[in-house]
């Protein structure tokens, strides 16, 4: 798993050609960003949590993806000035991939077959249903905004639902964890 997570193709949101190898030995949180969710302001604490702590050895990847209703219909430039203007995001910015589905991403195929299940239970899910929506099967990503945490070593080592704010203690305490491992 850790060479297969190192070694996936994937782009910066400026187009270049790139894969995860270049954080090896780093703590890295993958989320799928998008610009225009409810979640949207989760931006927020993301770049407050990598602003506290890259130093230590987190890097936070967005990876943006309009496969929910269509939130991140913005082409890589659009993306990339929103998170700058509105969210003031420094974090590594990728491509616009697709994270569910026939065309899911290899990324996010490893992902989600090295952690199928979110931490966090079936609030989120819950609440989808209740506007209506029919949520993914697992493992399937469920919303925007659902985070895997990769250890120092590659392997994915925690996986949290949509609803998980950065400044989540559960969350934070697997990102402390990680970082002093």
């Amino acid at each position: 798993m850790t060479q297969k997570v190192y070694d996936i193709p994937v782009n910066t949101i400026d187009g270049a050609p790139a894969t995860l190898g270049a954080y090896k030995g780093k703590v890295l949180l993958v989320v799928n960003v998008a610009s225009k969710c409810g979640l949207t302001p989760q931006y927020e604490g993301l770049q407050k949590l990598y602003s506290e702590k890259h130093d230590q050895g987190l890097e936070v990847l967005g990876f943006p993806a309009n496969n929910f209703r269509g939130q991140e219909p913005g082409t890589e430039a659009e993306i990339k000035e929103f998170c700058a203007t509105k969210y003031d995001v420094t974090f590594p910015l990728f491509e616009k991939i697709s994270v569910v589905g026939e065309d899911k991403h290899p990324l996010y195929q490893a992902l989600t077959e090295a952690a199928p299940e979110a931490a966090g239970g079936d609030g989120f899910r819950t609440n989808l249903k209740g506007y209506g929506i029919d949520p993914n099967p697992l493992p399937e990503v469920l919303w925007n905004f659902e985070k895997f945490l990769i250890g120092r070593d590659g392997a994915v080592i925690g996986r949290f639902t949509p609803d998980t704010k950065a400044d989540d203690p559960t969350l934070v305490s697997a990102v402390d964890a990680a970082l002093a491992s």
